[in-house]
C-alpha cells in the first residue's frame, strides 16, 4: 500500500470513529429518516406474519437507519 492510501485510509478511519455533533439542518434529516423508518416498521409489524423474517426486516431497517444517519455525521465521507 503506498503512504498516500495509508494516509487516506488513516483519513477515513478518523472521520468514521470521530464524534459529530450535529447541525440542527442535521437533526432534522435524521428525524426525517427516523419518522420514515418508524412509518415503514409499523406497516412491517402489521403486514408481516411474525417470526425471524419480519425480525430480519426489522433489524436490517434499524441498520438501514444508522447507516443513513452515518453518512449525514460523516459527511458521505
Amino acid at each position: 500500500m503506498q503512504v498516500a492510501d495509508l494516509a487516506a485510509n488513516d483519513e477515513k478511519l478518523r472521520n468514521w470513529f470521530t464524534y459529530h455533533a450535529p447541525t440542527e439542518e442535521q437533526r432534522k434529516s435524521y428525524e426525517a429518516i427516523r419518522n420514515a423508518a418508524y412509518s415503514l416498521g409499523g406497516i412491517i409489524m402489521r403486514e408481516t406474519p411474525a417470526g425471524a423474517d419480519q425480525t430480519a426486516a426489522l433489524r436490517k431497517l434499524r441498520e438501514a437507519v444508522m447507516t443513513a444517519n452515518q453518512s449525514i455525521a460523516c459527511g458521505g465521507k
